[in-house]
C-alpha cells in the first residue's frame, strides 16, 4: 500500500495510493496516520477496508496539497556519515559505530511545502535520505528480527545549516530542527511495495543540476543493523521515523560549497518512493 495524508497543513485527511494510480479517502475510517494507528494493527486494519470498500470510495480532490504521510511522531532519529563516499566528502573518517542524532519533529513538513531558509543562515544544505518508519513498540531486538518492525519506507530531505551543525559546538541536532528541515512522503510505502530497500536509487537535482546520485546499496549500515542497534539505548515507538544517511554530493562537499539561494529549486526522488520538490525562500521574503 501506498499511504497519503493530504489537504491543509495540520487538518490532513488520510488516503491511500491504489495499484492503478487512483487516489481514495479513507479519513471516515482513519483519522491519522499516527502512533495509535500502527500500535493497534492499523496497516492490517487499512488493507481490509480497501478490499472491501474501495471501488466506492471517494477521491482526493485534484490539486489537493499532500502533507506528510506520517502524522508527528514521537521521535526523527537520523544516522550521519552513513555512505563511504559522503564521510570522505565531508572530511571525515566512516564510523566504526552508527552517528546518532535528532531531528525535531516541529521540522516536519509536506513534500512540495517549500524550505524556508532560517534568519542569519549562510550554509542551508542539502541531503536526499532514505527514511524507514517503525510500525511496533520495539526495545532490545535482534538484527533478524528486525524487518518485522517495518511499517514503511519513504523519502526525507534532511535539510542542515552546517555552520550551525559543525561550527557551533554542541550536537548537530541545532543544524537540523530549523521549521520545513524536514519534508516527508509523497506517500509511505509499506514494505511490500519495495522489493530490496538497499536496491534503491537516490538522486537530488537543485535548478534542475544533479548534485547526489547514488544507491542504498552503499549503505555503510543496513536497515535492521540500524534498528537493532538504536533498539540498544530507546524504546522505538509506533510511526518513529529513521533517516539512514544521504550519498555524496552535498552542498558541503563541493570546492567551494555550494548553499542553498533564495528562490533555488531542489528536486529529489528514490526508487518506489516517488519525488519532491521545494523552492527555498529566505525567512524574510
Amino acid at each position: 500500500m501506498k499511504l497519503i495524508q493530504f489537504g491543509p497543513s495540520d487538518s490532513e485527511k488520510c488516503g491511500v495510493i491504489l495499484p492503478d494510480g487512483r487516489h481514495i479517502v479513507v479519513s471516515s475510517t482513519f483519522a491519522r496516520y499516527d502512533e495509535e494507528f500502527f500500535a493497534s494493527g492499523g496497516l492490517g486494519r487499512l488493507a481490509e477496508w480497501i478490499s472491501a470498500n474501495a471501488e466506492g470510495a471517494p477521491t482526493v480532490p485534484e490539486g489537493s496539497r499532500l502533507g506528510s504521510p506520517i502524522a508527528r511522531p514521537s521521535k526523527i532519529i537520523c544516522i550521519g556519515l552513513n555512505y563511504r563516499d559522503h564521510a570522505e566528502e565531508s572530511g571525515m573518517q566512516a564510523p566504526a559505530e552508527p552517528v546518532v542524532f535528532f531531528k525535531a519533529t516541529t521540522a516536519l513538513t509536506g513534500p512540495n511545502d517549500g524550505l524556508v531558509i532560517p534568519p542569519n543562515s549562510e550554509k542551508t544544505d542539502w541531503e536526499v535520505e532514505l527514511a524507514v518508519v517503525i510500525g511496533k513498540k520495539v526495545s532490545h531486538i535482534s538484527e533478524e528480527s528486525a524487518p518485522s518492525h517495518i511499517a514503511g519506507y519513504l523519502l526525507h530531505n534532511d535539510y542542515s545549516e552546517r555552520a550551525w551543525q559543525l561550527e557551533r559546538g554542541g550536537q548537530w541536532v541545532k543544524g537540523k530542527s530549523a521549521d520545513t528541515f524536514a519534508p516527508l512522503g509523497p506517500w509511505l510505502a509499506t514494505p511490500d511495495e519495495i522489493a530490496d530497500p538497499h536496491k534503491l536509487r537516490l538522486w537530488l537535482k537543485v535548478n534542475g543540476q544533479i548534485k547526489q546520485d547514488g544507491n542504498s546499496s552503499n549503505l555503510i549500515f543496513g536497515i535492521p543493523f540500524i534498528i537493532s542497534y538504536l533498539s540498544q539505548f530507546m524504546t522505538l515507538l509506533p510511526g518513529d521515523v529513521i533517516s539512514t544517511g544521504t550519498p555524496a554530493g552535498v552542498g558541503l562537499g563541493f570546492k567551494p560549497p555550494q548553499y542553498i539561494q533564495n528562490g533555488d529549486v531542489i528536486e529529489l526522488g528514490i526508487d518506489g518512493l516517488g519525488t519532491q520538490r521545494q523552492v527555498a525562500r529566505a525567512f524574510d521574503c
